[in-house]
């Protein structure tokens, strides 16, 4: 810790404004839609069915099979996946990696998970494992760089 706060090893002073202004908004922007994704999966699951009962959606969500199911748990693991994203992002911001990199990561991230769900719902068993990966591969890869600065 220095007099003006916490500094990381490469000279960047956490109490300071984050660099990047209007490009780093990119990234911003993709973790909020990566925390509204896990809707897509709701949406899947709940959507027009006539029978769905309000007063206790989650045992009516446990009983349900097909692509309802398949969205129920496209909508959970796009929870899961989410915290290690957002935290992803927001260290390698902290750090300053790259704009360009932390956006391409991001955009990646997002455009993967957007395919897992699809693939999911539908159920394309391969494709919805590579594009699991390819989103995994993305949030280590924004850890791998904040730890290269």
């Amino acid at each position: 810790m220095s007099r003006n706060g916490a500094v990381l090893s490469n000279g960047a002073n956490l109490c300071q404004p984050l660099v990047g202004g209007d490009a780093m908004k990119t990234s911003f922007l993709c973790v909020l839609i990566a925390g509204l994704l896990p809707y897509m999966g709701t949406m899947a699951a709940k959507w027009g069915f006539r029978r769905y009962d309000n007063h206790n959606p989650r045992q009516w969500l446990s009983e349900q099979t097909g692509f309802r199911a398949r969205g129920n748990a496209a909508q959970a693991n796009s929870f899961e996946a989410f915290p290690f994203f957002a935290a992803g992002v927001i260290i390698a911001t902290m750090a300053q990696v790259d704009v360009a990199v932390v956006e391409g990561l991001a955009v990646t991230f997002v455009v993967a998970r957007v395919g897992y769900i699809v693939c999911y719902v539908a159920d394309k068993a391969t494709w919805r494992s590579i594009f699991w990966l390819v989103g995994l591969l993305s949030v280590v890869a924004l850890f791998v760089e904040a730890l290269r600065v």
